[in-house]
């Protein structure tokens, strides 16, 4: 039996219609059993074998405090869209040792309807967490693009936000400039709704999750990091 159903993308379309606190009050009950209590059970039974298959540092709780679970309310204090919840919802695996002084890769889980994907990576992260990164691509250039084959093989494709200038220290005319000017190293995957369904979507994460781990490992040895 898979964890999710047809109803965690039908309630997430349903709240993207009806995005307010009384709908919710009326629907908290269908939100826990769609869409939350899922998505914990999935966190929960991905960690022992994401530490089997993929590694050890990765940590999934099935929780949203000091969890992996992404809470559903918005933080609207500074946005000019005032609805109160997320029309998605989301799951980060985060390296054991990243935190607000420590830049590290970790997995990323995105379901929205019409939008499902997975992730890896670091997604904007602090400046001065760009340049060991940026410096091991070109100190290992040809590791680097064998990363990059992997990911593209296997159906991922680099994303994020690009300075438009050459990062300052590093040569405009370096083959790699392209992947120089990155602002986050993240890589991404498609989900289609009917995989998210799927009794075996739990091992397909996985399945994928294995294919980011050159990438991950690249990322976490240009900041000395275990993987």
């Amino acid at each position: 039996m898979g964890h999710f159903t047809a109803d965690l993308f039908d309630f997430l379309m349903d709240l993207e219609v009806n995005n307010d606190r009384a709908w919710m009050a009326a629907n908290r009950a269908r939100y826990e059993t769609s869409v939350r209590d899922p998505l914990y059970a999935f966190c929960d039974d991905l960690a022992e074998p994401l530490h089997a298959r993929v590694s050890p540092h990765l940590v999934a709780i099935g929780r949203v405090q000091r969890g992996s679970v992404m809470q559903i309310n918005r933080d609207v204090r500074f946005s000019d869209d005032k609805t109160p919840y997320r029309t998605s919802t989301a799951a980060s695996f985060s390296h054991e040792m990243g935190g607000r002084d420590v830049a590290a890769p970790g997995l990323y889980l995105h379901l929205e309807p019409g939008n499902a994907f997975m992730g890896g990576g670091m997604y904007h992260p602090p400046t001065k967490a760009l340049t060991p990164v940026r410096q091991r691509i070109v100190d290992e250039g040809e590791e680097w693009d064998a990363v990059r084959a992997g990911l593209e093989a296997a159906g991922f494709t680099l994303g994020g936000e690009s300075l438009k200038t050459s990062p300052r220290g590093f040569d405009a005319d370096d083959p790699r400039i392209e992947d120089l000017r990155r602002t986050s190293f993240v890589c991404m995957k498609p989900i289609p709704e009917d995989v998210v369904l799927a009794e075996d979507f739990l091992d397909t994460y996985l399945t994928w999750a294995e294919q980011t781990v050159p990438f991950m490992r690249f990322l976490c040895t240009a900041h000395g990091l275990p993987f």
